[in-house]
């Protein structure tokens, strides 16, 4: 099938061929759709080359391993798939999410049945927020609904369960706010519905910490690391809603959402937004993905 002419709205790789993403179909009985038993990476792809694929990678590897799950192709495999997948799409950035499934097996709770995961990667454009409220921050709230804790699911592993979230994200919607950050059983902050969650408190950029909950963010990493090259100091650090009730700035990370600053928090409009030290690390991220896009 020819998609060079036109980008459709969306491409789907399934085990090796690529189709539009309508013509794409799974079996009923596979453990992934029955189960929520897999796990996924999103990924950015910027001038028709992904970001950070191999860190990407690396820990869709670690998140199968968790849970038992063979991975049917090898790191190569997946690469020329996420390249030809790409290559395809036509339109030079966009979103990959790829998604390994446990695979068909036989009705109940035991993987045992199931012979051979599936594969599939779907491209597509794709904007959390629109680029006036990305502009100005957006609302956000702290969700009712709790984070998993850490010793029921840690948090590491990118699984297809996101019930949870998808539950705090409808609080946001309810609300009227764009996001909703949940807290673990503790009452502490852990991360957003999708994202990772950053305060600036008397310049110091602080982030909860993987043990209180929030997921080792491969944009996460990313932003602390550019951080400590610019000077700012950065900590990963337990916090409370007291802490984003009285930040000076706050803003959030992931593949998805890039980087989305925080205007008010529970109907408390924050001191600073976009604040200095947002813009400044936006600068900065913005810069890494046009080299690291641009690098041959």
């Amino acid at each position: 099938m020819d998609f060079n002419k036109r980008a459709p709205e969306s491409l789907c790789w399934l085990n090796g061929e690529i189709m539009p993403t309508a013509q794409a179909r799974i079996p009923v009985l596979d453990h992934g759709l029955l189960y929520g038993d897999g796990v996924f990476e999103g990924i950015r792809f910027y001038q028709g080359r992904a970001f950070r694929l191999q860190e990407h990678l690396h820990r869709l590897s670690d998140s199968a391993a968790a849970i038992g799950l063979p991975l049917p192709l090898d790191q190569a495999a997946l690469e020329a798939a996420v390249a030809d997948l790409i290559e395809a799409f036509v339109v030079p950035d966009g979103y990959l999410r790829l998604v390994v499934t446990r695979g068909e097996g036989s009705m109940g709770l035991d993987p045992s049945s199931c012979k051979r995961g599936n594969v599939f990667i779907i491209a597509a454009q794709m904007e959390l927020v629109d680029p006036d409220k990305r502009r100005r921050g957006i609302r956000v709230i702290l969700a009712a609904t709790r984070r998993l804790p850490v010793d029921g699911l840690d948090p590491r592993i990118k699984s297809l369960n996101y019930l949870n979230h998808i539950l705090a994200r409808m609080e946001a919607s309810n609300a009227g706010a764009q996001e909703a950050i949940l807290l673990n059983a503790r009452g502490h902050v852990c991360e957003g519905s999708a994202d990772n969650v950053f305060i600036v408190r008397n310049g110091t950029l602080l982030t909860p910490s993987v043990s209180d909950g929030a997921l080792d963010g491969i944009t996460r990493r990313q932003i602390i690391s550019l951080a400590r090259q610019e000077g700012i100091p950065c900590e990963e650090k337990t916090l409370a809603p007291y802490d984003l009730y009285t930040a000076d700035e706050c803003f959030l990370t992931g593949t998805g959402a890039e980087l989305i600053p925080v205007r008010e928090v529970d109907s408390r409009p924050l001191k600073q937004c976009p604040g200095a030290v947002f813009n400044q690390l936006q600068r900065v991220f913005l810069l890494l993905v046009r080299m690291e896009s641009t690098d041959a």
